[in-house]
């Protein structure tokens, strides 16, 4: 079915071809299903977020494992090992994909000639960025058999804490302030079947 459009402030012409299928009724449906489209981007949002929290696992197994090698009782038990890996999936989870704020929710008038930016998406970013390095130096200690030195163990462990704290933060801030922004739209003329 093809539809044609004149735009009046151009004059221009557009085509626009859609895609439609003919029912037993005669009924014309288009082929584009939004609630499926909805679901499976939905569906796909929480596989790569479940990724995410892999990831998150894999760093807090990394840096237990080169805290492990301290022979510090505390840091190799078990209940260690499990409460880090615990908080690198949930940092990983809330931390990475924070919602943001819309245009209308930041405020740019004359009084702001700088431009604003987000604070809580600066804090998920930096949370991560400590994260990372943190996990990237504990792969570097183990995959090269380095001696953990006492200060790079604490330097280390309070980095990747550091960093899964503020990626935790900053994710339940963003959820916290995006709930709390609910916007209505209202129709301003009815349209009749």
């Amino acid at each position: 079915m093809c539809e044609a459009r004149i735009a009046s402030s151009r004059r221009e012409v557009q085509v626009k071809l859609l895609k439609s299928t003919v029912i037993g009724s005669g009924t014309i449906l288009n082929e584009r299903n939004p609630r499926a489209e909805a679901l499976f981007s939905r569906a796909a949002h929480v596989v790569g977020r479940m990724g995410l929290a892999m990831s998150g696992a894999t760093s807090g197994t990394f840096v237990a494992a080169y805290l492990a090698k301290a022979d510090i009782e505390t840091f190799n038990s078990i209940g260690f090992i499990a409460s880090m890996i615990l908080v690198g999936i949930i940092a990983f989870y809330l931390g990475i994909d924070i919602p943001r704020l819309h245009a209308s929710q930041v405020s740019l008038g004359a009084r702001h000639p700088i431009p604003q930016w987000d604070t809580v998406e600066l804090f998920g970013a930096t949370g991560t960025f400590l994260a990372a390095v943190a996990a990237l130096t504990s792969v570097y200690a183990i995959v090269f058999d380095e001696d953990p030195q006492p200060m790079w163990e604490f330097t280390v462990g309070c980095c990747w804490l550091l960093g899964a704290m503020m990626q935790i933060g900053a994710g339940a801030i963003g959820r916290l302030r995006r709930s709390t922004h609910v916007v209505v739209v209202v129709p301003l003329s009815r349209e009749r079947p």
